[in-house]
């Protein structure tokens, strides 16, 4: 791709690392945008010498203009800009986010520019960390002319990360199995960590890293069938004996596992690994904690991050 003045809306962790790339790949970042302090510690830190400008300056100095803001503000921000007259015909408007699609960029695609939704299925800490992990990310795309497609897949491409297209009406449905895997993931393998510190152990997440990581793998890479454990053996025993602990002694996540649990049980039965009889008893076991679960208490103190 021949090099671009790139504007960026939006200098979090998202919109930062990305202009960060795209200057490495030889594009130039004309101006962002970006008003807290932890988006300035980002500019100063990522992209040093870049001019911090208001939004409509980002956007008359950019052919490329990336609106990398949250969902919930990203249709206000076209629409404004695009009324200020700072978006306008020809140039290429993209935003990140992963739920919106071209719809949300319609004031902007009225006018005449090109738009598109490039989203990184990954998630961000805002820093230089995040540029490798670029390297063969996938990015959820939609355009709607071959022309913007190509071009979308040359940024891409630009970016280090690989293609993949969503149609426009399963952009929600694409990005709430990112966040199903990926957000509550972490809520999943937190609650683990409190367990395990009520159990006494004293380093959670090394304690937990080797199986995670184990555990992780063998699901992306054979589905159901890396389940193990207690429920696809059937041992409806130790499921009393867990919920009985975690009631006593971490009663915030008895409501998680016994999610959890019931759902594993389903698929379990549904590729035939565990008999009806002995599913029974452990799904009145998961109905019986739902009856006598507790409002989740207060957070505990993480001394791991201490």
């Amino acid at each position: 791709m021949n090099p671009l003045r790139v504007g960026v809306v939006g200098a979090g962790r998202v919109g930062a690392v990305l202009a960060a790339a795209l200057r490495s790949a030889g594009h130039e970042i004309a101006a962002v945008a970006g008003e807290s302090d932890a988006s300035r510690a980002r500019i100063a830190s990522l992209l040093p010498g870049v001019p911090v400008e208001k939004p409509t300056a980002v956007a008359r100095a950019s052919d490329l203009l990336l609106l990398t803001v949250p969902d919930d503000m990203l249709g206000n921000v076209v629409q404004t800009m695009t009324d200020a007259g700072a978006i306008r015909p020809g140039m290429y408007v993209a935003h990140t986010s992963g739920r919106h699609g071209l719809a949300i960029l319609e004031p902007a695609a009225a006018i005449g520019a090109h738009v598109m939704a490039v989203h990184p299925a990954m998630t961000f800490s805002g820093t230089s960390v995040d540029l490798a992990r670029l390297s063969g990310c996938v990015f959820g795309l939609t355009a709607a002319s071959p022309a913007d497609r190509a071009f979308a897949e040359a940024l891409v491409q630009d970016l280090g990360g690989n293609p993949m297209w969503v149609p426009e009406e399963m952009r929600t449905l694409y990005h709430a199995g990112l966040a199903h895997g990926a957000n509550h993931l972490v809520t999943l393998v937190t609650e683990a960590m409190e367990i395990l510190a009520a159990a006494g152990a004293t380093d959670p997440a090394g304690t937990l890293r080797p199986l995670l990581t184990a555990a992780l793998d063998n699901a992306l890479d054979h589905g159901d069938a890396a389940l193990t454990g207690p429920i696809v053996r059937g041992d409806a025993g130790t499921v009393a004996a867990h919920l009985d602990d975690i009631r006593t002694n971490a009663p915030q996540t008895l409501a998680s596992y016994v999610s959890m649990a019931r759902a594993t049980l389903d698929r379990a039965v549904s590729d035939g690994r565990l008999l009806p009889l002995r599913a029974l008893k452990i799904k009145n076991l998961l109905d019986a904690a739902d009856r006598t679960a507790v409002q989740p208490l207060p957070r505990p103190v993480h001394l791991w991050n201490q």
